[in-house]
């Protein structure tokens, strides 16, 4: 015996989708991880240039995250964060 919930007037049930996360996002975090593993293991170079890709990337991350479908707006002002302080950290590595 199944029981099947009939909508009124017989209409299809909504459609729900879940909010989908911004690729930037996940790109803007994977870079500034990877900055601070390059930086630490003696390449500063990629990692000041993963920092300088982490930044914009974060940035347009949370653009997009301002659709109520794309998620990831936390992720992309972390990957901001973690890219200025990854820059940093890549410079004065490169220095000292």
């Amino acid at each position: 015996m199944s029981r099947m919930y009939q909508h009124p007037g017989n209409l299809p049930a909504p459609a729900v989708n879940a909010p989908v996360r911004s690729g930037a996002s996940i790109i803007a975090i994977l870079c500034a991880l990877g900055s601070f593993y390059m930086t630490g293991h003696g390449r500063e170079l990629r990692g000041f240039v993963l920092a300088i890709v982490a930044m914009p990337a974060g940035l347009i991350g949370g653009i997009k995250a301002l659709s109520p479908r794309v998620s990831g707006g936390i992720l992309s002002i972390a990957a901001v964060g973690l890219g200025v302080i990854a820059l940093l950290f890549a410079v004065l590595h490169a220095l000292l």
